[in-house]
């Protein structure tokens, strides 16, 4: 009896599993929500390659426009100061020199007289000030390379309508005031 119980059962699984057909129009796709991007994992690497190519490159590969002229502002006025101190060095260098070789025509004779040690004093002055442009400048340099990385790595977050963080104006009823408050909503 057994036995006849474990045949019957084992041939009537094996026509019902013989009998499940699988026709594809008979299941539901439900299409999720979430948009999924593909993030170019070269992306941030491509963006610091082009800013130290040419300062902005990488700023205009991540399509963030208004950031170029802040780049060319920041570099091209460490670069003038620069430029600028470099020339008052080597004016000042060039009358010291002269003094030392024994002429007294340089332009700091006369009216706007200058004894050797304050032309001495002013060339250390613009000798340091130049040598801090030139720090600035490369600052700036490194700062817009770091800056084009760190903006493309960025551009790749998630950032979805499930995470956000709001602030919330109230009147409170009780002691007829108002509130400010900060609402951080997560959904699942």
């Amino acid at each position: 009896m057994k036995r006849s119980i474990y045949i019957l059962f084992t041939f009537l699984s094996v026509s019902f599993v013989f009998a499940q057909t699988s026709d594809v129009s008979d299941f539901k796709v439900i299409q999720d929500s979430i948009v999924v991007v593909n993030n170019d994992p070269l992306r941030p690497s491509k963006a610091a390659f082009y800013s130290a190519i040419l300062p902005g490159l990488g700023q205009i590969y991540n399509k963030d426009y208004w950031k170029v002229p802040l780049v060319y502002a920041a570099i091209g006025t460490s670069t003038y100061f620069y430029i600028h101190n470099n020339n008052e060095y080597n004016r000042y260098r060039d009358a010291y020199k002269r003094r030392l070789a024994g002429f007294n025509d340089d332009e700091f004779q006369g009216d706007k007289y200058l004894d050797n040690q304050r032309l001495i004093d002013a060339q250390k002055f613009f000798q340091r000030n130049r040598d801090l442009s030139m720090l600035i400048t490369v600052g700036f340099y490194i700062l817009n390379i770091v800056e084009a990385n760190v903006a493309a790595h960025l551009k790749q977050f998630n950032v979805s309508e499930n995470l956000s963080l709001n602030t919330d104006w109230y009147r409170d009823d009780l002691n007829n005031g108002n509130n400010l408050g900060l609402t951080l909503k997560y959904k699942f």
